[in-house]
């Protein structure tokens, strides 16, 4: 516990202390680019700090780890602070120098440590004493003057007990107190005056309280503090005047804020570090930050901003490390962060954005996890897998629609379904071309060219594709599904397709496809940009950022529809298997159980197939509903490798291991080979008749 205290006492120091370096490393490289420490070699942005060494001398690694604003302080006096605590400990005594303190409670020296005792009220200890720890309590009330006897105190820790309220007169009296802790109780309201004599005060914290209302002179005489906590607590509205100037650093992470008012910041021109992140802030004053000259971190991050002002952060000219993670930017320019001189760390929620600001060092992210900054397609295996892909599925459905058109079947009907099948199935070997020939277009530069390619008709012409393949795909295999079905299990029924019938069946699921396929393009106020989400041009997966329109549409085809047909058809062949082996048990021929064996087997690929296929899918588009993180590398494989598996396999699975096909096959090859021979006959005969004449 008392470690606490010396770790807590490490980041007090004096703000003279604290130099803020500029991030340029050497005038010498072109913009965009950074040198390898000292040597007169420069490599571009995306190379430094991505964790992979590319210069000679490893300096592109070196200096990566952000610690602008108070993890900068914190470095700068820790090594001086943590030698005198040392040296504390090493020249006085452990023993307790207090003459009362609870017997339950611990004492070292003039600390008394009374956590976790269940206390309802503050304990009578000695008036010499310099440190309480009274958290993990059940305390519910400060009384007006509980502390004014013990004004040698300068740590109290209150933190996770129940209070609730807190009177003007509570800490009466504790002129030499620097650290407050009140941490994760239910204070609603700051009330002004509350911390009026805690003159010496330096840390303030009251994250993950219910404060909601800081009446203006809340703060009023506390002059020396550096760090208030405010995470966690339920404020909608910053209003003018409310801080103090001399706090360093300010944290109102995971509130309500939604509105700050002009010049509520104007008069804190010593803060270094600002976290306004995770709340419901719409719209940034322009003036916000006009006197915070000083400020070295800003994060803004996960906020609902419609806009952000190409001169907002103009006069944050020793800003170090800016976080607007989470925040959709679409003015974004060059112009808003080319003032930063200083900047040496961008967090942005794209890694496209980082083209904005290239004399940024350091700018994260460096890849989605499906494409980075160099390339569309951010991993070398999926670079050669898209290939791999592309090549199999499209020559093998070429090779099936080929051999069944020149292979004369008695089934014509099916043999017309297995061709549209694979024509379906081809249009998700030509998305895989495409996806493969734009990531060598381009290759390299990607990041230049990643927002305009997202946006562009290519993008969403090749996404449309593969989501009229997959569709279209999973329609007919339910529809040859259910016919197989209907013909197995219900053998005297005279239902068969006739050809006319098949046509209008195969026009319809065409048609069903395409609209699917067109719907999203309808209204870009419904769906935004539905096929444009990231660089593969699939909407598989979701985010907050979604349209509510395309969110409920993706999930009505992935969850709804395609999740329909996956059940239909492993109930349909569940069905199929029950029927056979319930035809076979009449009868104890070896044969029959072979042909049960082997239709069992064929029956388990084709569903273990679109279960390898779809499952994955319809996972990963609930997981993302959460709106989990789910790492782009996952999308991207189910994307370039999992969806094609069944078009990859379709030609395989109801064509070449099919027993009739392989006989007719056989017998085409064996007319072709008797063929060449009696054309090989006729033309020896021809030859000797001509050489004996």
């Amino acid at each position: 516990m008392f470690l606490l205290f010396a770790l807590a006492t490490v980041f007090i120091g004096d703000m003279d202390t604290l130099m803020i370096p500029s991030n340029l490393d050497s005038g010498t490289c072109p913009l965009g680019q950074f040198p390898c420490g000292n040597l007169s070699i420069c490599l571009p942005q995306l190379l430094h700090c991505n964790g992979h060494k590319d210069c000679a001398n490893g300096a592109d690694e070196e200096n990566c780890v952000d610690n602008s604003g108070w993890p900068k302080l914190f470095d700068t006096i820790q090594s001086a602070r943590v030698n005198q605590a040392i040296q504390e400990e090493e020249t006085h005594s452990y023993e307790c120098a207090l003459d009362v303190y609870p017997e339950q409670c611990e004492c070292w020296k003039r600390m008394v440590n009374c956590s976790s005792h269940g206390l309802h009220f503050v304990p009578t200890i000695s008036a010499n004493v310099t440190a309480l720890d009274l958290k993990n309590n059940k305390i519910k009330s400060l009384p007006d003057y509980v502390f004014h006897l013990y004004q040698d105190l300068e740590k109290l820790l209150l933190q996770n007990n129940e209070l609730q309220s807190i009177s003007r007169l509570t800490f009466s009296g504790l002129f030499r107190l620097k650290m407050l802790f009140l941490s994760d109780n239910r204070i609603e309201i700051l009330k002004a005056e509350v911390f009026k004599d805690l003159h010496s005060l330096e840390w303030l914290i009251l994250d993950n309280n219910r404060v909601n209302r800081i009446v203006p002179g809340a703060f009023k005489g506390l002059n020396s503090l550096y760090f208030l906590d405010l995470e966690g607590n339920e404020m909608d509205t910053i209003r003018n005047s409310v801080f103090q100037e001399c706090i360093t650093v300010l944290v109102l992470r995971r509130n309500k804020i939604k509105k700050i008012q002009k010049k509520a910041l104007m008069q804190m021109h010593r803060l270094v570090d600002l976290d306004l992140s995770v709340n419901q802030i719409v719209e940034l004053p322009p003036v916000l930050f006009t006197n915070l000259q000083e400020l070295q971190q800003l994060n803004i991050s996960f906020n609902p901003l419609n806009n952000i002002a190409p001169n907002q952060f103009d006069l944050l000219t020793n800003l170090q490390s800016l976080i607007i993670e989470g925040i959709e930017i679409p003015n974004i320019q060059n112009r808003m962060f080319s003032n930063l001189a200083n900047l040496s760390h961008i967090y942005f929620k794209k890694f496209q954005y980082c083209n904005h600001a290239p004399h940024v060092r350091s700018c994260k992210p460096n890849s989605d996890g499906i494409s980075s900054f160099e390339d569309m397609l951010a991993n070398i295996l999926l670079r050669v897998f898209v290939w791999v892909m592309a090549c199999v599925t499209c020559f093998g459905n070429l090779f099936v629609i080929c051999m069944r058109s020149f292979i004369v079947t008695e089934n014509c009907q099916h043999a017309m379904s297995i061709k549209s099948l694979c024509c379906a199935d081809c249009l998700m070997g030509f998305y895989l071309f495409c996806l493969g020939a734009f990531d060598i277009k381009f290759q390299g530069e990607y990041n230049r060219h990643a927002q305009v390619w997202m946006e562009s008709w290519e993008c969403k012409l090749v996404g449309s594709l593969a989501m009229l393949s997959s569709e279209v795909s999973v329609l007919m295999l339910t529809y040859m599904t259910l016919e197989k079905y209907l013909c197995i299990v219900f053998p005297f029924s005279h239902f068969r397709a006739g050809r006319g019938q098949t046509m209008v069946t195969l026009a319809a699921v065409w048609g069903l496809g395409f609209l699917i396929t067109i719907i999203p393009f309808f209204s870009d106020d419904t769906f935004g940009n539905f096929y444009g989400r990231n660089g593969v041009c699939f909407p598989l997966q979701s985010d907050s950022t979604e349209k509510y329109g395309a969110r409920g549409y993706s999930v009505s085809i992935f969850l709804g529809l395609n999740l329909l047909a996956f059940i239909t058809i492993v109930f349909s062949y569940s069905s199929m298997f029950y029927s056979i082996h319930r035809t076979g048990a009449k009868t104890a021929e070896r044969s029959v159980f072979s042909r049960e064996v082997t239709i069992a087997k064929r029956f388990f690929f084709i569903v273990f197939t679109d279960a390898l296929c779809w499952i994955p899918i319809f996972l990963l588009k609930a997981v993302s509903l959460t709106e989990a993180e789910i790492p782009g590398t996952i999308t991207s494989w189910v994307v370039i490798f999992i969806l094609p598996i069944n078009s990859a396999l379709n030609p395989i699975l109801y064509t070449l291991t099919t027993s009739s096909f392989q006989e007719k096959l056989k017998q085409c090859l064996q007319s072709k080979r008797h063929q060449l021979q009696e054309s090989g006959k006729s033309f020896t005969l021809v030859s000797i008749h001509t050489n004996t004449a």
